[in-house]
């Protein structure tokens, strides 16, 4: 890290991903009343107070330079502050790939789906996004060597459409066993924009004791696309999109983890001679989702995954088949 002594000095060792202070009470200035405050807002952890803002710690009752002094102190125990180009390339080494468990998705996303990075699925209904991130919450559990992360996932459900008979499927192809795939998933279903919030903000918790290394959130956008209608009402849906995407990066950058999610579609209005499509939620979310893959329906039983957005991969689409063993490469059937 920049700053330290010796050009041997090993940035893996800077405590970036593994907290200093273990607990809130660890922390300089937060007593048992302190923490009591902290934890009943849904900051829980050391890693979630790193990645607040004063005044969500202001909204607790604490003064400001209070405040300021415990998110300060959180920070310095995991967070990086300035790094030099060459200790990046060491400190990005810490992340890691998700297999799709379907090797031509796998191809498409170069290895998969990376942690501390935002993932969006988004198409018509019927395209299998729901269908991804079931898969998803099974290869998860997969050893490394498997190209999964061993730990759990986390999948907050919008729209009922989570199955459990669905990853019991899953999991006979992988060779796991059914329950016991089950009990590594930690599922909530919101029933408002609002409740879909509160879940996600106090989740840190849950995510520490279970060891989530995937954080589901299926779909994003329908309940805000619901509850928000109307132009007058659009700045603040927007708002409040954004406010719930950041805390879905900041649990990801966290606790490493992959962060995915599902999202709805609308017509576009300018596409006269094509049947164009677009993402819900506008430029919000596309400035927060690091990659986009687009998902349609193709002739018969194939469905086709378009990698539309990518900070480092080319745009590029593959086929897949939705059966009922998963999510499969076509040339696997």
């Amino acid at each position: 890290m920049a700053g330290q002594s010796g050009d041997n000095a090993d940035p893996t060792d800077s405590g970036y991903y593994k907290a200093k202070y273990q607990s809130l009470e660890d922390l300089p200035s937060v007593g048992p009343a302190t923490a009591s405050k902290l934890r009943e807002i849904g900051l829980k952890t050391v890693e979630s107070i790193a990645m607040a803002t004063n005044a969500e710690l202001t909204a607790a009752g604490l003064g400001e330079e209070t405040a300021a002094k415990i998110i300060e102190a959180a920070r310095k125990s995991i967070a990086i502050t300035f790094v030099r180009g060459d200790e990046l390339v060491e400190l990005r080494k810490q992340i890691k790939r998700l297999t799709t468990g379907c090797p031509s998705l796998d191809s498409l996303l170069k290895g998969g789906l990376e942690t501390q990075s935002l993932t969006e699925f988004y198409g018509e209904f019927g395209t299998g996004k729901s269908q991804v991130c079931h898969q998803l919450c099974v290869t998860v559990q997969l050893p490394e060597a498997q190209g999964g992360l061993e730990g759990g996932a986390l999948y907050i459900d919008t729209e009922n459409t989570f199955r459990p008979e669905r990853i019991q499927q899953m999991a006979r192809r992988f060779g796991l066993d059914p329950m016991e795939a089950l009990k590594k998933i930690i599922f909530a279903e919101a029933y408002t924009s609002e409740h879909q919030m509160f879940l996600l903000d106090n989740a840190d918790e849950v995510i520490k004791e279970n060891n989530v290394r995937l954080i589901i959130v299926d779909s994003l956008t329908s309940h805000f696309r619901s509850e928000y209608l109307g132009w007058e009402m659009l700045a603040n849906r927007q708002q409040l999109l954004n406010k719930h995407m950041h805390k879905l990066m900041r649990l990801s950058r966290a606790f490493n983890t992959v962060a995915a999610i599902t999202n709805q579609v609308m017509a576009q209005p300018d596409a006269f001679f094509t049947k164009g499509v677009v993402p819900v939620g506008g430029h919000i979310v596309g400035h927060m989702s690091h990659s986009r893959i687009f998902l349609r329906k193709g002739r018969g039983n194939i469905r086709v995954a378009k990698l539309t957005v990518s900070p480092s991969l080319p745009e590029g689409e593959v086929p897949i088949r939705i059966t009922e063993q998963g999510i499969e490469s076509d040339e696997e059937i």
